[in-house]
C-alpha cells in the first residue's frame, strides 16, 4: 500500500536493534484517517472470507483492528496480556515473545468470545519473527475457530516471520513489507 509506504518513509524512525518507530502515526499517536484507508485495504483483500471477528493482541493492535472492523461490521476481540479479575477463568491461553520488548508473556482470550462457528482475520502492527501471530493462531486452534486470513500493516521480511507463518498455510496480507532497512540506506520495500 502505496500510501503506508510513503508515510513510513516521511515519518518513521529507524532506531537502534533494528526497530522501526512508527508512533507519530500508527502505534502512539494515531492517524485515524490513514488506518481507515487500511482497513478499507484489508475489507479489499479479505472480502469473500466470510469475516465474523477479528483478533488482535493489546495494545497496538488495537486501534488498527477496530477501524478494520468497521469495514467488515464485525466485532474486535483483543488477547490481553496479563489476566484481570473481571475476564474469568475459562480462558484460551498461549505463550508469546515479543521481538520489542524482548520478553515472553501469556496472552489470553475469554472463551465466551470465540468459538467454532467463527471465521477470524487476524490484525497485527508489526510481523518480525511470526511469533504474536503463531500465539493467536494457537489461541484460534484452541477456539476451533478457523483462521481466514491475516492482516498486518508493516512486515520486517527480511525477518522472516512472514515466510514462517504462510509455510503453515496461512494467508498473510502485509500492507507495507520492508526488504531491509538501516540507517545508511533508510527503509527499503519489497
Amino acid at each position: 500500500m502505496k500510501l503506508l509506504e510513503d508515510r513510513i518513509l516521511k515519518d518513521g524512525k529507524i532506531l537502534e536493534g533494528n526497530v522501526l518507530k512508527v508512533d507519530s502515526f500508527l502505534n502512539h499517536q494515531i492517524d485515524v484517517g490513514l488506518l481507515g484507508k487500511m482497513g478499507a485495504e484489508w475489507k479489499r483483500l479479505f472480502v469473500e472470507e466470510g469475516i465474523t471477528k477479528i483478533l488482535t493482541i493489546e495494545a497496538s493492535g488495537i486501534g488498527i483492528a477496530c477501524i478494520a472492523a468497521e469495514h467488515f461490521n464485525v466485532p474486535v476481540v483483543f488477547a490481553k496480556k496479563s489476566k484481570s479479575t473481571n475476564i474469568g477463568a475459562d480462558l484460551y491461553r498461549a505463550s508469546v515473545e515479543s521481538y520489542t520488548h524482548g520478553t515472553v508473556y501469556d496472552v489470553v482470550v475469554s472463551k465466551k468470545y470465540i468459538s467454532p462457528e467463527d471465521r477470524i482475520l487476524i490484525i497485527d502492527d508489526f510481523l518480525a519473527n511470526g511469533n504474536a501471530l503463531l500465539g493467536l493462531i494457537d489461541i484460534c486452534k484452541a477456539g476451533g475457530c478457523v483462521v481466514a486470513g491475516i492482516g498486518v500493516a508493516i512486515e520486517k521480511a527480511y525477518q522472516g516471520g512472514g515466510d514462517k507463518v504462510r509455510a503453515l498455510g496461512y494467508r498473510v496480507e502485509s500492507l507495507a513489507k520492508i526488504k531491509e532497512m538501516n540507517e545508511k540506506d533508510g527503509v527499503i520495500f519489497e
